[in-house]
């Protein structure tokens, strides 16, 4: 026994002598309430938990006026015996080990359920002969399942879902014959269904899902006729589903999505006619759906997607009124859609895509007045869209794309107020775009009209859509220009207007769009120059084609059009540039055509040059007798403050020292390797981030390596997510850095915090993630020198007011130039840097890489997994396959940040992505790694929701080094 158990255990013992010894003085008639024994346990277990669990149990104190049997939780029988422990959603962390089974011989009911309990569930629960009811739901216990819950003869209920529980389920349970309700889900049980289960004849409630069980279901199942809800889902289980199970002719459940069952629904299950849920999505099952589905008309959810289903829809869903979700997408399942259904009142979700549906679409669609979500594309559709449609109102999801739907787009879809995600695409549609859809208050966040026969012109009433994300018109038969209304699109991520007949010159105003990154202008008749403001400021494109137009001009050497394949601009004869396929725009064709601008600028430059040195001269020489000392000066843009600095350094110097008490510890914000910074506020209200570069150790030179390294580095770039650099100065005494002033502190500090933590939620971590990706992707393909931060780490990510995160501290920054020695010593963070790859000293982009992939291991998981990168990292340099069957069957949502909810809808594929993309980073063999600009480009997909088997996906499974 360690020193601090040996403490704990006396604590718990002198705890319980104290209780017994105010209960032996005491002659209170309440104190009798209970036995003296019982009342020691309850002590002893409470000054087992933690120190603030123990608080959150104020009444449990022998010294308190109450009687014992009113304690928080406790309750007692006829004879002053604790009867009932009932804890539940209290928030308290600790074990059962000190927990006294023996003294509680007529405890009836057992609940702890949603607290932090953890360690196993020890055996000597199985003494509890009295014991009904155990609820240990969402916990934390570890270890088997006890056997000893056979020998509970009088349990009726058992609730252990939601804990960590491993190993197989005992065939002892089937011993205790009362048992009605027993949930087992949410854990990491194996092996197959024990078929001692068989004995529970009367089980009404079975949940065994969302563990890792196997083998098949048993046959035997059909023998509970009791049975209302089967549950299980999220398994491995493989086989047939059992003809059996048509005799449970009281299964109001039958959930079995998320196995590897195979082989024909059987036809024995249309006996199941009061079923309210039947989900069996996701496995690759054959043969027809059962065909009195709904026959009492009392289903509610039907789950049957991403299976090989064939034939028709069973005629009992054609009015079935209670139906609310219904998935049926990715079979092969076919029929006259029009006949199929009729009206479905309480319908809210509806998905048939990817199936071979023909016929019209209903108008009765209209009368659900509950659909939030219609989704029926892939199938073979014909015919127009009903106007009737838009009496859904409540429609916030309609995809019809990819059918052969014909006619003009009904003007009166915008009644459907809620509408956010528009996808009409790939069909025969005609006509212009009805401007009636872009309402004055409308919510379209995705619109797709691509793929269509549209003419006219591009509304510029689109400016409505102020929330727009994702806007394709592309493939149609569009005119016109493109509206400058567009650049009121704040949020457009991804414009696709290519492949129409638009005209005109490109819009300035898309090169200012701050968070668009793919567009795509190709095949249209562009004319003009591109404009400067693709090459004048940070831009968010990763991703752009202009190819087949009239453009003509430099092709800029900016981000967005640096690494971009000839494909993306060729068919533009009047573009010049150094890029593939360009002519230099210096060569004849180009120099004729600038001759006649030469005649004129050149004097004109002669003249303003001779000035600049009579200037430059005197400027010199002032310098010399005022500051005595080495300045540089750096300016930056629409600051008051800096344009006078870029007159006079001295001023702006003087005010730093001023507005910093001369660097007083009471404004430092932060301390590095190279610095330390300061936050600084002028006269004037600015603030800005100043970083003071530490002495070498005799005390009078400043590190000039890693502050001019800073400086070029952040010369070099210009992104939303890469710090910004004001200015910088240096004399014989300090050197100093002036930054943007970001308030939203760093990543270390919003992980490291509780309460920030729980703030940084889902969505802001993968936009986290997102930018960090971003920048570094900028950084690495899009800079003229390639620029490798080689400090990649929590601590050096910072954020503005907006959460959107910045790169910064690049003062181990390196630029990768192609004509002299890109070697140098290990620089970086220990936990962050790939020390084999670090000590090769050379200086690549690899490097950057790899500290990605654990700071984002980091952001989803809450904290830097060392031991599970170790594990990782130790296998194997080539390849993952080496490593421990342990790491591989880590479940994914089990290393997830558990101080936040579980991932839901989009973001839960958002992870399964990110995670697969950070584990193929922190390969250590190079060759091995994505690049950045490949990690970027699969982050910035955008990916429609699709349940998955989320809560069964481990480690092993998502490390694919080939998943780019």
């Amino acid at each position: 026994m360690s020193y601090s158990q040996a403490i704990s255990s006396l604590s718990m013992h002198l705890a319980a002598a104290m209780a017994l010894l105010v209960l032996a003085s005491s002659s209170c008639s309440t104190t009798a309430s209970l036995s003296n024994d019982e009342v020691a346990a309850l002590l002893r277990w409470k000054a087992s938990l933690q120190n603030q669990s123990q608080s959150l149990l104020p009444s449990w104190d022998v010294g308190s006026n109450q009687s014992y049997c009113n304690w928080t939780g406790i309750a007692c029988d006829n004879t002053s015996s604790v009867a009932y422990i009932i804890l539940n959603n209290v928030g308290l962390t600790g074990t059962l080990l000190s927990f006294s089974f023996s003294s509680f011989p007529h405890l009836v009911r057992f609940e702890l359920h949603n607290n932090s309990f953890y360690g196993s569930v020890p055996a000597q629960i199985g003494n509890l002969s009295r014991l009904y009811y155990i609820d240990f739901s969402k916990n934390h216990f570890t270890g088997k399942v006890p056997s000893e819950l056979g020998s509970l003869r009088n349990l009726q209920c058992l609730y252990l879902s939601d804990n960590k529980l491993s190993g197989t389920i005992p065939q002892e349970l089937g011993i205790s014959t009362l048992v009605w309700d027993l949930q087992l889900s949410g854990n990491n049980l194996t092996g197959p269904i024990p078929t001692s289960i068989l004995n529970l004849t009367n089980l009404t409630n079975l949940y065994l899902f969302s563990n890792q069980l196997s083998g098949p279901i048993p046959q035997e199942l059909g023998l509970l006729r009791s049975l209302k809800k089967l549950r299980l889902p999220l398994n491995n289980l493989v086989g047939s589903i059992p003809h059996s199970l048509g005799n449970l002719s009281s299964l109001t459940e039958l959930v079995l999505f998320n196995n590897r069952l195979s082989g024909p629904i059987p036809s024995e299950l249309a006996n199941l006619t009061h079923l309210q849920a039947f989900l069996i999505n996701n496995n690759k099952l054959t043969g027809h759906l059962p065909q009195n589905l709904c026959l009492d008309g009392s289903l509610t959810t039907l789950g049957a997607s991403k299976n090989n289903l064939t034939g028709n829809i069973p005629k009992s869903l054609r009015n079935c009124n209670s139906l609310i979700r219904v998935r049926l997408e990715n079979n092969r399942l076919e029929g006259n859609l029009q006949e199929e259904f009729g009206v479905l009142p309480s319908l809210d979700y509806m998905d048939l895509s990817y199936n071979r549906f023909r016929g019209k679409l209903s108008e009765k669609w209209g009368l659900s007045k509950n659909l939030t979500k219609l989704v029926i594309s892939n199938n073979q559709l014909t015919g127009n869209i009903p106007p009737d449609l838009a009496a859904a109102t409540k429609l916030h999801f309609l995809d019809l794309s990819s059918n052969h739907l014909v006619g003009e787009i009904p003007k009166n879809l915008r009644e459907s107020g809620l509408l956010f995600h528009l996808n009409l695409s790939n069909n025969e549609l005609s006509g212009n775009i009805p401007t009636e859809i872009f309402g004055t208050q409308s919510r379209l966040q995705n619109l797709d009209l691509a793929a269509n026969n549209l003419t006219g012109s591009i509304p510029r009433e689109i400016a409505n859509c102020e929330n727009l994300q994702n806007l394709n018109l592309g493939e149609n038969r569009l005119a016109g220009g493109i509206p400058f209304e567009i650049e009121k699109l704040q949020f457009l991520q991804s414009l696709d207007l290519g492949d129409n007949n638009l005209m005109g010159e490109i819009l300035s105003q898309l090169g200012k769009m701050p968070r668009l990154e793919k567009l795509n202008l190709s095949h249209n008749m562009l004319s003009g120059s591109i404009p400067s403001s693709f090459g004048d400021q940070p831009t968010s494109l990763i991703s752009i084609d202009i190819s087949y137009n009239n453009l003509k001009g430099p092709l800029p050497n900016t981000k967005a059009f640096v690494d971009v394949p000839y494909e993306a601009y060729r068919g533009n004869n009047g573009l010049c540039g150094n890029q593939k396929g360009l002519i230099p725009c210096s060569s004849p064709e180009v120099r004729t055509k600038t001759k006649l601008v030469l005649l004129v600028v050149v004097p004109l430059v002669g003249t303003l040059f001779l000035s600049l040195i009579v200037v430059g001269i005197f400027q010199f020489l002032r310098k010399r007798v005022i500051l005595k000392a080495e300045s540089e000066i750096q300016v930056v843009q629409n600051e008051n403050l800096f344009e006078i600095w870029s007159y006079d350094g001295k001023i702006v110097y003087e005010n730093i020292i001023e507005a910093t008490e001369d660097f007083n510890e009471k404004y430092c914000i932060g301390r590095g390797g190279y610095g330390t910074v300061y936050k600084t506020k002028f006269s004037s209200g600015l603030v800005v981030a100043v970083k003071k570069t530490h002495p070498s150790q005799d005390g009078n030179l400043v590190d000039l390596k890693s502050f001019r390294s800073e400086i070029r580095a952040l010369r070099e770039t210009q992104h939303r997510n890469i710090i910004k650099l004001y200015g910088f100065c240096s004399d014989s005494r300090r050197s100093f850095l002036v930054y943007e002033f970001l308030k939203g502190g760093s990543l270390e500090n919003k992980l490291r915090n509780e309460e920030e933590a729980l703030r940084f939620d889902w969505h802001k971590r993968m936009n986290t993630i997102k930018g960090v990706a971003s920048g570094l992707c900028y950084m690495h393909h899009e800079c003229s020198c390639s620029v490798i931060h080689r400090d990649i780490s929590s601590k050096n990510i910072l954020f503005d007011s907006e959460c959107v995160a910045h790169i910064s501290d690049f003062g181990t920054a390196r630029l990768l130039n192609l004509h002299s020695s890109n070697w140098t010593l290990f620089a970086g963070t220990f936990g962050y840097a790939a020390l084999e790859l670090a000590y090769t000293m050379e200086v690549n982009a690899k490097l950057d890489v790899y500290s990605f992939g654990i700071l984002t291991l980091e952001v989803l998981m809450g904290k830097n997994q060392c031991d599970l990168i170790s594990s990782l990292s130790s296998s194997c340099s080539s390849s993952f396959s080496s490593l421990p069957s342990t790491f591989y069957g880590i479940l994914l949502k089990d290393v997830l940040d558990n101080r936040l909810p579980p991932p839901e809808d989009q973001v839960v594929e958002e992870i399964v992505i990110t995670t697969k993309l950070a584990l193929a980073c922190v390969n250590t063999d190079p060759h091995l790694q994505p690049s950045m600009k490949q990690v970027s480009v699969e982050l910035s997909k955008l990916r429609p929701f699709s349940e998955s088997s989320f809560h069964t996906i481990t480690l092993g499974q998502l490390l694919d080094i080939n998943c780019i």
